[in-house]
Formats: C-alpha cells, structure tokens, sequence
C-alpha cells in the first residue's frame, strides 16, 4: 500500500519529447485495488479529497498568482472540484483544463506565461495486477518560471505522495 517513484509510463499520452524537453517532471505508482473504475473516478479517487491545509496554501499561490497576472483556479474549484458525467478535451476537471482523454488516462494542466504543466492520471496493468501513476511535467518559459519551480516543487512531490497515499489508504483507489 505505497506509493513509489517511477519513470513516465511508455503508454502515456505525455510524449516522449514532451517530456525529455521539460524542466521537469515526475511520476508516482500506487496499487489500484478497484481497476473497475473509469478514469475520471480516479482522477476524482485522488484529487477530490484534498486537505483542507493543501487547498488553503493553493487558494493563496492563486491568489499571487492573480496579482501578477497569471490564470489560475478560483477559489470555487479549488475547495469543491465538481465532477461532471461526461468530459471532453477542452472542458475543466477540478480546477485544469483538460487536453487529453482516454478510457485509461486523462492529461490536464495549463499554460501560463512562466510555465507550461502537463498532469496525468493513467491506469496501467502490471500483469495480473493495476496500478495509478500520476506524472507531472513542467515546461519553464522565463527566469520566474525557474524561481517558482525552485520553490515549488519540494511541496509538489510530497502534496502528490500524500493524495496519493490517503486515496489508497481510504480505498478510493
């Protein structure tokens, strides 16, 4: 029941260039003990149930965010992400645009002046077993695009490791 580091899947939606062109990126594998469920199930299993402490710090990044003209969520998607019947590329799930989706993976993100980010939500078979990896992969546009993932991304990886490993532990996953 842990959740580990692992390299993008070779299945993902997230090219290959994407991600070899990226400042950064990341993936992260748990056990997925109910593969009945779609992929926005999923995606809702782990980033539908964020903290309280989580969603308060992401409301102020927005807010900054804002201020210095960039797009960000409201504080709407943030506290309650609502989940729709159906999705389309181009719609919003929680709080990102999506520009993927498929039966086994959905590619949400954003484009923003600093920086471009891509996160993916797949379900992968591991033989007889199936797991969730989530990726995320970041592409800087300017020097602030650099300073914030120089500060951004200690609190990314463990924000993941953590919805991540609550979904599982709660058996939404």
């Amino acid at each position: 029941m842990h959740v580990v580091e692992c390299d993008v899947p070779s299945g993902s939606a997230l090219s290959p260039d994407l991600i070899s062109n990226a400042h950064f990126h990341d993936s992260y594998r748990a056990p997925l003990v109910r593969p009945e469920l779609g992929i926005v199930d999923v995606f809702f299993a782990l980033f539908g149930h964020t903290p309280l402490w989580m969603k308060s710090l992401l409301i102020v990044r927005n807010a900054a965010a804002r201020l210095v003209g960039l797009e960000a969520p409201t504080v709407a998607e943030i506290m309650q992400p609502r989940m729709r019947e159906t999705y389309s590329v181009g719609d919003k799930i929680g709080p990102w645009p999506i520009f993927f989706i498929g039966e086994d993976e959905i590619v949400a993100g954003r484009n923003n002046k600093h920086l471009d980010f891509r996160l993916s939500v797949l379900k992968a078979a591991d033989g007889e077993t199936a797991s969730v990896v989530v990726s995320t992969i970041c592409t800087v546009h300017n020097l602030f695009g650099k300073i914030y993932l120089l500060v951004i991304v200690p609190f990314h990886r463990s924000g993941v490791r953590s919805l991540m490993r609550n979904a599982v532990v709660a058996k939404r996953l």
